[in-house]
């Protein structure tokens, strides 16, 4: 039986964030978010500050595979993509993803992994 390239995707980041998850204690919040929009929006994501080598953004829309958003490895580290922007503290353990003015089409589900 073959698969399909979204089943294979949806696979892939499961184990991660399984990982994540059960081993690593990662929390996001708000788990969900509802914004007017033209509101500013932010995701945190609180993971344990030891052993911490990189975190990634992941954009998640139904029937389709995930995408990721941003790479992030440095303490203190920015990056930022149009009205998206996502910072990191591996002091405090966190990091934020935060977009300015939410439009429509930024609804979907956003994960963090490390």
């Amino acid at each position: 039986m073959e698969k399909s390239p979204l089943a294979v995707s949806l696979l892939i980041l499961w184990l991660h964030l399984g990982r994540a998850g059960s081993v690593l204690n990662v929390e996001q919040y708000p788990l969900s978010l509802h914004v007017q929009e033209g509101e500013n929006t932010n995701f945190t994501c609180r993971f344990p500050t030891s052993n911490f080598y990189t975190l990634q953004w992941y954009r998640w829309e139904s029937a389709k595979s995930p995408e990721l958003l941003f790479t992030i490895t440095l303490n203190g580290d920015e990056k930022e993509e149009g009205r998206v922007k996502v910072t990191l503290d591996t002091k405090k353990g966190s990091s934020s993803l935060y977009f300015k003015g939410s439009q429509l089409e930024d609804a979907a589900m956003y994960l963090c992994a490390w």
